[in-house]
């Protein structure tokens, strides 16, 4: 498997970044577009890279329906997407009331893809799997949560999903931004694929301090068995610094191309 990051927070070489994230994977004989940011960098930088998204790509997974993670996609059509029927839910920041949301409309994205809805997991390829929606069972991640729905309900984002690649007998967990928790994606990765060896995590972990959930957080991808962490995107400084400590993993950066 190979994986192209086409957004991040960090920006590579000659290329652009912004708030998202955005992950090219080929495997299967197959190239699936993973988030695509917020704007139309994520294109630009394919460009520049040599990869054209339109006619190259035909399957995209949106990980939640947040801003930073989806709104690229008006950028696309004619694709076969899958994604969790909550993440067309309108959603804002407690502090503000800020929208965080998708910022476009379910009925637009329909009429530019074959869009597929699930809470259950789907296979994409032969050896990829969309996670849908995932368990909450340790007592450290999802607990909180800054975010409401139109009638200030709070929103623990029940969309945040995921996708597991198995190669060579090992998982492979690629995450946007793991509001259900890194640690609970993982076990839920293991359940839906039969596979218990996991060779690689990467993505945002949504973690900010160097807390009792970060210490957990590592304590549980510890076990693992594998250095191949990549914690990215809404995973902040202190939190960065915890896990690179551990793994002595670069950031990931615009660009980057990670083989597995």
């Amino acid at each position: 498997m190979k994986l192209t990051v086409l957004t991040e927070n960090c920006a590579g070489g000659k290329l652009l970044a912004e708030h998202g994230i955005s992950y090219l994977i080929e495997m299967d004989g197959e190239k699936i577009l993973f988030d695509a940011g917020y704007s139309d960098v994520f294109i630009k930088n394919a460009r520049t890279m040599g990869i054209n998204l339109q006619s190259e790509v035909k399957k995209v997974v949106l990980s939640h329906g947040h801003w930073d993670h989806g709104d690229g996609l008006r950028f696309l059509d004619g694709k076969s997407l899958w994604v969790h029927p909550a993440a067309f839910m309108k959603r804002f920041r407690k502090r503000d009331f800020s929208p965080v949301g998708l910022s476009v409309s379910k009925a637009e994205l329909e009429k530019k893809f074959r869009i597929t809805e699930s809470t259950e997991p789907l296979q994409i390829t032969e050896d990829l799997f969309f996670l849908g929606e995932i368990p909450r069972e340790n007592d450290f991640e999802a607990q909180t949560t800054s975010f409401t729905d139109h009638q200030k309900n709070e929103d623990f984002v029940p969309d945040d999903s995921a996708l597991a690649a198995i190669v060579n007998k090992e998982l492979i967990v690629i995450t946007g931004c793991s509001h259900s928790g890194i640690c609970n994606i993982t076990e839920h990765a293991r359940r839906v694929t039969g596979i218990s060896k996991v060779g690689g995590v990467l993505g945002g972990f949504h973690l900010k301090y160097q807390d009792e959930q970060t210490r957990k957080t590592l304590a549980c991808l510890k076990k693992l068995q594998t250095d191949r962490i990549f914690p990215s995107h809404c995973t902040e400084l202190p939190a960065l610094a915890v896990f690179y400590n551990e793994f002595k993993k670069p950031q990931l950066k615009t660009g980057m191309v990670l083989e597995f």
